[in-house]
């Protein structure tokens, strides 16, 4: 036997019992001729006590960083406890040990903070994942997957594994495809997600299907994004979309309470795409703080429903001030308290703006003193008067900064989202420690591709429109005769049947009611730009499933590894996976992708055009 206890188990409670241990050396520290070692394995650390008696075998073999050891011994109450560990109230008094296996010089520190960089620690993975810090990241995960699986089984889900292998059918992300030696110059494609798989599961009777499945998409990198990722694949026959939202807000509210400990017993808000479009800028908005967008002025083709109240704007006229007066879009958010901030720290923000990634031109900035005046950086523009004005519209208060951003449409509400989350986040608005919950629900069905002068959709070709706009598709063509005025074709203003779900202004999951019909998936088909033969040939074996009793059916789809992100407190999914890409996509630790040998082009009868 190896072990009799793990290195995390030993309490007060077992003082004067004999036990082994065996783990990994974590330190080694001597004084004079007694040594204490921490020996660590997955479940905690414990001190060990190694007295004058095995002085000389520690001489003559020294221990050193990660070696893997066997010791047994006493256990025995400590003179100076740490009551930072669990187990350090006792320690081993050695008897006996033996070295398992010596260990090269790690190059890195196995430890919290670590002296290793990322390239280095992805190298050897294998040891970043000692590493206390990772083993707490890789525990969470694997919390968050029995959560899910217990809620999902109590709740009559079945979880059913859907090929790897499988056909390409291009439609958003680029597939990742892998060649077939029995078929030569045919190809099988890794799967973008399980999503016909799952809609044929309903045709099939299987009313409550799950996987929490690999999907891949070979796309650029980031931090949150990987080629092979994880999801928590879900669908339902027989309902409609409240019935969904209830279904899986549900379940995320069973994991906060398994895994973090957390009662979310607020219901969570529902709001339709276009008002978070207007009051955030951005369709995942975080909504643990306040500081909405206010619309001093938006182009007439946009948001219809809004124009309305934009137009009690004060700048809806004319004002003098060509950077409003010239501008598609005029938006502005007030800063709570921020009134204080010096010309500096006004600067600095314009610059942050003026950053390619935002692309803004300037940043107007209007200071609401405590004592009720106005201070701003256009009073040449505006006078005292117009800027009360301003506030007013905006819901200022006495001490608060307004900050109003101008331009083209698309872009200055992108800028004005992301200004509002970089001062949540400074401001310290964004605590890690709250989480808050939101449906998006109403998306556009299609949105329109210029170059292309084409509809594509905006979800997936297999998302169904609202119930009461399926006449409109199936009964207007989907040509678009003058690009310039797509805003007003009648499938410009056709919603989804869509939702998402987003915490703490990240999207965690996303779906739809789908379309069971052939006629209206061969109608969404034809809106796309496929020809008959086309749909035929990529989706020929769902179109005929229909014909086939195919029931109502819904679901959605997690980012499992975004989620146990955000619950970790963590910007980027790498650190819950325990064998990540790096951002080229490489896996350094196995350096892949590599090459094949010529044996094997050959016998996939594939030549290389490099």
């Amino acid at each position: 036997m190896y072990r009799t206890h793990t290195c995390g188990e030993l309490r007060l409670k077992d003082v004067g019992s004999e036990v082994t241990l065996a783990g990994w050396v974590q330190t080694v520290r001597k004084f004079g001729s007694i040594t204490f070692i921490d020996l660590r394995d997955r479940y905690g650390i414990t001190q060990l006590l190694f007295g004058e008696d095995l002085n000389e075998q520690l001489e003559a073999a020294p221990l050193g960083r990660e070696f893997v050891l066997q010791a047994s011994g006493t256990v025995i109450e400590r003179s100076n406890k740490n009551l930072q560990l669990p187990t350090g109230e006792v320690e081993i008094r050695i008897s006996s040990f033996s070295v398992l296996n010596k260990s090269a010089i790690p190059p890195f520190t196995i430890q919290d903070d670590t002296d290793g960089g990322d390239d280095l620690r992805m190298r050897y993975r294998y040891l970043d994942l000692r590493r206390g810090a990772v083993k707490r990241n890789i525990e969470l995960r694997y919390a968050v997957n029995r959560a899910t699986r217990e809620y999902l089984h109590q709740n009559g889900f079945m979880d059913i594994e859907t090929p790897f292998l499988i056909k390409s059918t291009p439609e958003g992300a680029r597939d990742f495809v892998v060649p077939s030696r029995m078929n030569p110059g045919e190809f099988y494609a890794l799967p973008q997600s399980p999503q016909t798989f799952k809609q044929l599961l309903m045709v099939s009777g299987y009313d409550r299907y799950y996987q929490i499945v690999k999907c891949f998409r070979d796309e650029d990198l980031r931090a949150d994004r990987q080629p092979e990722f994880t999801q928590i694949d879900c669908e339902m026959a027989f309902v409609e979309q409240d019935d969904i939202l209830n279904m899986f807000e549900g379940l995320i509210k069973f994991i906060f309470k398994q895994v973090k400990g957390i009662d979310y017993t607020d219901a969570v808000e529902r709001m339709t795409w276009e008002d978070v479009m207007f009051h955030y800028g951005i369709d995942k908005p975080d909504i643990r703080f306040g500081m909405k967008v206010a619309n001093l002025k938006i182009p007439a083709t946009v948001f219809d429903e809004k124009q309305a109240a934009v137009a009690a704007s004060p700048i809806a006229g004319s004002t003098g001030f060509g950077v409003f007066d010239n501008a598609e879009t005029v938006v502005a958010i007030a800063v709570p308290g921020a009134a204080e901030y010096t010309r500096k720290q006004l600067d600095e923000l314009t610059d942050w703006v003026k950053r390619p990634q935002i692309g803004m031109q300037g940043l107007v900035n209007i200071k609401y003193n405590s004592d009720g005046s106005l201070k701003s950086s256009v009073d040449k523009f505006f006078t005292e008067a117009a800027l009360q004005e301003i506030a007013k519209y905006v819901n200022a208060k006495p001490g608060d900064l307004i900050l109003v951003l101008a331009g083209a449409e698309e872009r200055t509400r992108k800028a004005i989202a992301e200004l509002r989350l970089e001062l949540g986040e400074r401001l310290g608005l964004r605590k890690k420690d709250e989480f808050r919950l939101l449906w998006v629900l109403d998306f556009p069905l299609f949105e329109y591709a210029e170059e292309e002068n084409r509809w594509v959709a905006r979800h997936h070709p297999f998302t169904s429109p609202k119930p009461s706009q399926i006449e409109t598709m199936i009964g207007n063509d989907p040509v678009i005769e003058n690009a310039a005025e797509y805003l007003k074709h009648p499938y410009a203003n056709i919603k989804a049947n869509a939702y998402d779900m987003v915490l703490n202004g990240n999207e965690i999951g996303g779906g739809s009611i789908r379309i069971f019909q052939r006629e209206l998936q061969e109608k969404m088909f034809a809106a796309l730009g496929m020809t008959q033969e086309e749909a035929q040939h990529k989706f020929g074996f769902l179109l005929g499933a229909f014909e086939y009793g195919a029931p109502p059916h819904g679901g959605i789809a997690f980012g499992f590894d975004r989620l146990c992100a955000i619950l970790g407190g963590s910007e980027s999914i790498r650190d819950f996976i325990a064998f990540p890409k790096n951002n080229s996509g490489r896996d350094v630790m196995l350096d892949a992708p590599a090459g094949i040998d010529q044996k094997q082009l050959d016998e996939l009868n594939i030549k290389l055009a490099l």
